[in-house]
């Protein structure tokens, strides 16, 4: 017989009331037991509380003070006991049968660490297509790839996000908590990080929709370039910082941080300089000339884009 181990459901949110029940009840209305559906409410001031309140004892409730999403998350692990746990953005919702598929991908290999799939993504209710390199799920280990940052084109689908990442709990444990200065796309800081060190198992069907709306902060969203410029910032010193393994990837997320501060045209903000400061200053010769090369090469592609 399968192993059928409890899975955590744990829902990250701020402000999202009016999508916080669908994604509620996709958490509750699985078709797989066990299940606890955890749900960190980050400070709402919206009707998000009232929402979860009505669910009583079927949620664990965690309502925090603001102070992002990777505080939420570190919150809502520590709430859980699953031996798997789900992320699940409350914009968001899980397909009714999620659970039983991500559980049935780790029984049957036993070594990874992490399951990811796609997103069904939603635009004013009409699917986005996303393209996904192959068809069939299959187990990645991309810990060299990490190493040697030659991570891209690896991954059988590029866009990846926080409702598409399952993991086991020993490998969180390793990873959370989480710099909490990481406020939002904090999914960054934990896919790169499983990816360098646990092989994984790559799941191609779409088990979860994702909503594109205007409060989006980072998907899609092209034009948000400080956003993404002062997130790969953080996320790459942080990941250089706990898990040294990842140096040469870090140096290059940094690299493309710097140069998108360049492209949107004033260079690196005040409140980042320090950060950037940091980062060189703890960095060797080499890496810094690496590091200078890569913002180079980039802010001269974005160029001749123009």
């Amino acid at each position: 017989m399968e192993k059928q181990p409890l899975v955590s459901i744990l829902i990250n949110n701020y402000n999202y009331g009016r999508f916080l029940k669908t994604a509620i009840e996709s958490a509750l209305g699985q078709t797989y037991q066990p299940i606890e559906v955890i749900v960190v409410d980050d400070g709402s001031t919206d009707n998000s509380r009232t929402i979860i309140e009505q669910y009583g004892s079927q949620v664990i409730s965690i309502l925090k003070a603001n102070g992002g999403q990777a505080s939420a998350f570190n919150a809502g692990f520590a709430a859980s006991r699953g031996e798997i746990v789900c992320f699940l953005d409350s914009d968001d919702s899980f397909k009714l049968n999620k659970a039983a598929e991500i559980v049935r991908a780790f029984n049957q290999n036993e070594d990874v660490g992490w399951c990811f799939h796609p997103l069904e993504i939603l635009k004013d209710s009409q699917p986005i297509a996303q393209v996904i390199n192959q068809t069939l799920s299959r187990e990645y280990d991309l810990r060299d790839d990490i190493k040697n940052a030659q991570l891209k084109g690896k991954f059988p689908f590029e866009h990846l996000a926080t409702s598409g990442l399952c993991f086991r709990r020993r490998l969180l444990e390793t990873i959370l908590p989480m710099p909490e200065e990481i406020r939002i796309t904090s999914d960054d800081y934990i896919k790169y990080i499983a990816f360098g060190i646990s092989p994984g198992f790559a799941l191609v069907e779409s088990l979860a929709q994702q909503n594109i709306h205007g409060n989006n902060a980072y998907t899609f969203n092209r034009n948000n370039i400080k956003v993404r410029a002062k997130t790969q910032l953080l996320t790459a010193y942080w990941m250089k910082k706990n898990f040294p393994i990842s140096a040469k990837f870090s140096d290059r997320l940094f690299g493309l941080g710097i140069a998108l501060y360049r492209k949107w045209g004033d260079g690196v903000e005040v409140e980042s300089q320090a950060l950037v400061k940091r980062y060189l200053s703890s960095s060797t010769f080499l890496e810094r000339c690496e590091i200078h090369s890569r913002v180079f090469a980039k802010v001269l592609i974005y160029s001749l884009k123009r």
